[in-house]
């Protein structure tokens, strides 16, 4: 709950008094100097005029003339009514000069060193520069708090729709990966029942890691490679290993104790597979290494054969999405090569865990 004093703008005195204090130490040399001459001596009444009319015409500036003026582009009457504004607020303080005579014993001359016909210097010379500076400061910090705060809004409305898109790209994950998965199995089951039921318990395992364990912005990268090893058993059910060459080397000593997005790796594993080439005239395989090296920088290398007529297949949503979400997450701290050949398709990655 916001402090009284704060609440109802008191603070805005103390500043007031000490811009002033400022003001006339800059004209008169010394504190020890502006003491004596505002409370040893009879020139308190203009002191306090100068306060409340340059105080007056701020305010006056900052909640009427800006919002009603300014901000709607009447930039013409806006500066027409700033210099009007500047020039009564200091008539003002010059009539206080000649009021603080009034109720002194001294007389004009005695107390500023001019003559009461000489208002006019005392008007240009002091009264108006002050009032010009003193409106000129309150318009610049009150802009600049404008500023920070729609510039703070803008990045927390940037911050929200970042974090709706990186969901959004996550969510599209899940529909891909329960499809190929769920259709392992089922062709598992017409094969080997047996361990199509392990397979079963293995995928609910991974529905619930997906499900309940990965909701946060970063997870330990032992268990993402726990899962994506978990997948791999099941997505090479699908392949005949006869025909197909499978090398994966998934370091997890190097992994121990790093955290990663989740399911930022699961798009590029997810794509080898579907893609792989299965013909017979040509080698097949799918050869991935994965570790974390001395600079906790993380690389990945998968590569896997690619049929010749499916060279130009699009890749599909999942690794647009991936690069989508590598970019939001960490950006100018990974390095992303794809590189698309007569038959193969091969992927590295680092990022700066």
């Amino acid at each position: 709950m916001q402090h009284w004093f704060f609440r109802y703008k008191l603070h805005h005195i103390p500043f007031w008094i000490g811009y002033h204090l400022l003001w006339m130490i800059f004209n008169v040399g010394s504190l020890e100097g502006v003491i004596g001459y505002l409370f040893r001596g009879e020139a308190p009444i203009k002191f306090i005029g100068y306060i409340i009319f340059q105080a007056a015409g701020a305010y006056f500036n900052l909640y009427f003339l800006i919002p009603k003026f300014l901000y709607v582009g009447n930039y013409k009457t806006y500066i027409t009514l700033v210099i009007l504004t500047v020039l009564v607020c200091t008539g003002f303080i010059t009539c206080g000069y000649f009021l603080n005579a009034y109720y002194s014993k001294l007389t004009f001359f005695e107390l500023f060193n001019k003559r009461p016909d000489q208002w006019f210097i005392i008007y240009s010379t002091a009264a108006l520069p002050s009032t010009v500076g003193s409106m000129t400061l309150a318009m610049s910090i009150k802009l600049g708090k404008n500023w920070l705060n729609a510039e703070r809004k803008r990045l927390t409305l940037e911050k929200d729709n970042l974090e709706t898109e990186l969901k959004y790209l996550k969510s599209q994950i899940n529909p891909h990966f329960l499809f190929n998965t769920i259709n392992s199995i089922f062709v598992l089951i017409h094969k080997n029942p047996d361990l199509a039921s392990e397979s079963l318990a293995s995928f609910s395992e991974m529905l619930r890691y997906q499900l309940y364990e990965c909701n946060d912005e970063k997870i330990l990268l032992s268990k993402d490679l726990q899962f994506l090893e978990n997948f791999i058993e099941l997505e090479t059910l699908r392949l005949n290993e006869n025909q197909t060459e499978l090398a994966f080397e998934l370091n997890h000593e190097s992994a121990r104790g790093h955290q990663i997005a989740p399911f930022i790796l699961l798009p590029f594993v997810e794509n080898a597979f579907k893609h792989v080439s299965k013909g017979k005239t040509q080698q097949n395989f799918i050869k991935l290494d994965l570790k974390v090296d001395t600079e906790k920088i993380l690389h990945l290398h998968l590569e896997n054969s690619h049929d010749v007529e499916a060279t130009n297949e699009s890749s599909g949503i999942g690794l647009k999405n991936v690069e989508r979400r590598l970019n939001l997450i960490y950006p100018n701290r990974h390095t992303l090569d794809i590189e698309r050949g007569v038959n193969f398709f091969k992927v590295k990655l680092t990022i700066h865990l």
